[in-house]
């Protein structure tokens, strides 16, 4: 998307904490084989404004910190936790959510099995305008599948326990 460097680094900042708030979550719901109750998803969606209330407290990461507290916000407005849509949510956090959709789809999680790249696209570019900023998704379809595996397997071989286990608790 031609962005300078500065930038990038937020939002690779960003893209790594995303998820920290998850920190405070329940393995029990973290790792819940099927589908969560409606209170489990909302103890789930706390872990956007615990990620950046942890995240703020550090003054190198604060521009990561509203990365972390919208990364899934919709671009339609539907998301969580605040509703806010469009250009509303900061390019990062639009970035990411299409990111870790990515990831999320085509990963092995506790309750479904990884579906593939092909798939992941699809996906993605159904919900675009909804779920996507539209931008975001054209960058993300014009990227050759060769990156996307390349960084699957990288990924992949980084996150192996010493089970050799590539079953990651993400929700």
């Amino acid at each position: 998307m031609s962005l300078p460097k500065d930038q990038v680094e937020v939002i690779a900042r960003g893209a790594f904490l995303h998820d920290i708030g998850k920190m405070a979550i329940p393995d029990g719901i973290l790792l819940k084989p099927g589908p969560l109750t409606s209170d489990e998803v909302r103890t789930m969606r706390e872990h956007c404004y615990l990620g950046y209330q942890l995240v703020k407290k550090s003054p190198h990461l604060g521009e990561a910190a509203e990365l972390v507290y919208a990364h899934h916000e919709n671009f339609d407005g539907t998301g969580y936790p605040r509703g806010i849509k469009g250009e509303e949510i900061p390019l990062g956090a639009r970035i990411i959510a299409v990111a870790n959709t990515l990831d999320s789809i085509t990963t092995n999680l506790p309750y479904r099995p990884a579906r593939s790249l092909s798939a992941a696209r699809a996906e993605i570019e159904k919900w675009s305008g909804r779920q996507f900023d539209p931008e975001v998704v054209r960058a993300f379809l014009e990227t050759p599948d060769g990156i996307w595996e390349d960084l699957r397997r990288e990924a992949d071989s980084a996150t192996k326990d010493d089970t050799g286990s590539d079953q990651a608790p993400r929700r």
